[in-house]
């Protein structure tokens, strides 16, 4: 008997099984997917985007296909000592409490990077703990209408109470009063539930509920929902983006206002120059001009991101060109671009030829020498190689690993942008026909990044420094003022005015597209 009621009252653990995204290997765009479950083999995708689709399906089918949670399975979390959600303690902190309760629940637990999910049978309690969680099944409530009628019938087994029972003694007569037996609790009307507070949350701020007035609270909220269904849209709206920024901004400052918060003033300010940024790209991309000053200029890259990453390209070859000479930088700069995300790319011999270079062969063969670049193959042979069959290329110094993330912080999607920006720059079409050397083609690459918005060259049309383009294009200050006569000639400089220390002018409108203004 003891046997028995120890087998009845053991509660099993809450299931538990992981699905993760790993990559194959260092420099590899394909990507394994693997289920913790036995009978789940491993899958080779060709690229990321292909394996996070594969594995949530995965998720999706065993979420389908399996069983519903238990009622009375043990917390998985708290099996794990709810090790996730609970920090331990450390020599001057106390443990922290925590209990388990709620419906047990199936909880999907992701990481924000999409590289893994995991299922947990666990408790409601502890499934909302985890920021990332998602309830994707509810055990059922337990059955309690069978106590309820064996109370009932146990209620009228009983005999009446004698007329001659007992009484209490604060009643006004000797009569005794009826004993009647509570109702049991499944009969009982329902006792009203205390409504919460919606509590908002916005940039990873909770709104409180006590912060006042209430229409700044209720601002907040609604701007935090807002911004967490534009995340959702398909398709931007940076009309629609810029006034929720604006928005932001005005009710962050009234927010430091009232809790003296130097945070939230600093966030106002970043929101505001969000605002800014999210409508002058607006106007850029629907063709209207900012202030109303006539048509915009549709450039090459549209975003003023892009334009830092463009200058930060250009100050890193600056600063870590491995050889002298403008020739030698220029083809720098062409496969740093080719390989700034991940290190590696692809390389072909026209790409080469492509380039006012008149050794690039020697160049190459210079490049591999000191390091700097390595190459699958020889020298000829990538002279020789066909878009067919391109030659794989490796820069070391760019490619990260878990000490060293590399120089630069933009994404795969952003390297190609930069780098047909840069060969559009390079090949402009009078610059070609001219046979401009290394050094004029350097210089406009210095000029496309360093003009306003109207072209202007430095900021606010201030100028820029004659030292740094010479540095910069490898040259003398002499040489540079030649330069800057040949880009003159092809229709690339206008109202040029050269001092000792400064060259103002402004690029000509058939180049604008080109450019990248400043901040």
């Amino acid at each position: 008997m003891g046997v028995e009621a120890h087998a009845t009252n053991e509660r099993a653990t809450g299931r538990t099984w992981t699905v993760r995204l790993d990559p194959v290997g260092r420099g590899r765009p394909d990507v394994r997917v693997s289920c913790s479950r036995p009978a789940c083999a491993a899958q080779v995708l060709p690229s990321a985007a292909v394996g996070r689709t594969a594995a949530v399906e995965h998720l999706k089918a065993h979420l389908r296909a399996g069983p519903a949670p238990r009622p009375s399975a043990y917390c998985a979390c708290r099996a794990e000592e709810c090790r996730t959600h609970i920090r331990p303690a450390g020599p001057r902190e106390r443990p922290a409490p925590w209990r388990c309760g709620g419906a047990v629940v199936l909880a999907v637990v992701t990481d924000r990077e999409g590289r893994w999910w995991q299922v947990m049978e666990c408790c409601s309690r502890c499934a909302a703990a985890h920021p990332t969680a998602k309830i994707a099944a509810t055990a059922p409530a337990p059955d309690r209408t069978a106590p309820a009628d064996a109370f009932r019938a146990a209620a009228a087994s009983v005999p009446a109470v004698s007329a001659v029972g007992p009484h209490f003694s604060h009643t006004a007569s000797g009569a005794s009063v009826p004993h009647e037996v509570p109702a049991p609790r499944s009969e009982r009307p329902p006792r009203p539930t205390r409504q919460r507070a919606r509590r908002g949350r916005i940039a990873q701020r909770f709104v409180p509920h006590e912060l006042r007035p209430v229409a700044l609270r209720d601002e907040l909220t609604e701007l935090g929902e807002l911004f967490r269904a534009y995340q959702q849209r398909a398709e931007p709206d940076l009309a629609m983006l810029a006034d929720l920024h604006a928005r932001k901004a005005k009710a962050f400052r009234a927010w430091a206002e009232v809790t003296a918060d130097t945070g939230l003033r600093l966030d106002a300010e970043r929101a505001e120059q969000a605002a800014a940024t999210a409508r002058l790209q607006h106007l850029h991309r629907s063709g209207q001009a900012p202030e109303g000053d006539g048509p915009a200029v549709t450039r090459l890259l549209t975003a003023s991101a892009q334009w830092n990453h463009a200058r930060a390209v250009l100050t890193h070859v600056a600063d870590h060109s491995p050889l002298p000479g403008p020739e030698a930088r220029l083809l720098v700069v062409m496969l740093t671009l080719r390989t700034a995300q991940s290190g590696v790319g692809n390389l072909v011999g026209q790409d080469l030829k492509g380039l006012p270079l008149p050794d690039p062969e020697h160049l190459v063969g210079q490049l591999v020498e000191c390091g700097w670049l390595e190459i699958a193959g020889t020298v000829d042979e990538l002279i020789a190689s066909r878009p067919e069959n391109p030659t794989r290329i490796v820069v070391p110094s760019l490619t990260p690993d878990e000490s060293d993330p590399g120089p630069f912080t933009f994404g795969r999607k952003m390297r190609p942008k930069l780098s047909g920006w840069a060969q559009r720059v390079v090949g402009e079409k009078k610059l070609r026909k001219a046979k401009t050397a290394a050094d004029a083609r350097l210089l406009a690459l210095a000029l496309a990044t360093g003009v306003s918005l109207d072209g202007q060259l430095g900021p606010e049309g201030e100028g820029l420094p004659l030292e740094a383009l010479a540095s910069w294009c490898a040259v003398t200050p002499a040489e540079l003022l030649e330069l800057v006569d040949r880009l003159t000639a092809t229709d690339w400089l206008t109202e040029v005015a050269v001092t000792d220390t400064v060259l103002t002018g402004r690029l000509t409108e058939r180049v604008l597209p080109l450019s990248c203004p400043l901040p």
